[in-house]
């Protein structure tokens, strides 16, 4: 139903129709949007679940060399062992622009290349299954890496998806059907209107027309 403070003039109306042709194109571009971001989404969901799995392999790989290594080796022994790492990372964080949403982009650095700076011990005292476990470790960071960035992505991206939809619905849905049904109610009155005017000015004719006839009869020279 149309807003009943809504004034029907031809004003108004050219108002309305700009309106709506303004909202048509945006609730197009909307769409366009909301639709590749959902096609980015599930890029970003199936490259997190291969993630995942390989993540899951290689904790499950380092946390069996811990396990034999705990079992071959003191828990004094271990955790001295462990105590004071000789490398260090640095991580850095930037942000890149994926349909108008800023998504983390992490990339870390060793303070040292040289691989053998994850071990922090001496190999004399230690179980080899350390090794492993260090080495399983190192593998695997930086796809932790890239999984909590592909996560967070994933984050990212849905609240924007569900933020967009709730515009094309709400111009969809509520927006535009109000602008369409102003726009007829305010023509049918335009043109009620000018049929009422066609109609006052016939009778002011027909009376014109009378008067002219009824002046020109005998008697009234």
């Amino acid at each position: 139903m149309a807003s009943k403070t809504i004034n029907p003039t031809r004003m108004e109306l050219t108002r309305l129709k700009g309106r709506l042709k303004t909202a048509s194109r945006g609730h197009k571009l909307l769409k366009d949007k909301r639709d590749e971001l959902m096609k980015q989404f599930l890029e970003i969901v199936r490259r997190n679940r291969e993630l995942r799995k390989k993540v899951e392999k290689g904790l499950e790989k380092a946390n069996a060399a811990f396990t034999v290594a705990s079992a071959l080796m003191s828990p004094e022994m271990l955790e001295q062992a462990l105590l004071y790492p000789k490398q260090s990372v640095e991580l850095d964080m930037k942000f890149k622009n994926v349909m108008s949403v800023n998504v983390p982009v992490y990339e870390f650095h060793t303070k040292n290349e040289d691989p053998a700076e994850i071990y922090p011990y001496g190999f004399a005292q230690t179980s080899g299954e350390l090794d492993a476990a260090l080495e399983a470790l190192a593998n695997v960071f930086h796809d932790m890496l890239e999984l909590a960035e592909v996560e967070k992505t994933m984050q990212l991206l849905a609240e924007d998806i569900e933020k967009t939809r709730r515009r094309v619905n709400a111009l969809e849905y509520v927006m535009i059907p109000q602008f369409q049904q102003n726009i007829r109610y305010i023509s049918m009155k335009l043109e009620e209107n000018e049929r009422g005017n066609i109609t006052r000015l016939m009778k002011v004719k027909d009376m014109v027309l009378q008067q002219a006839h009824d002046f020109k009869q005998p008697g009234n020279g």
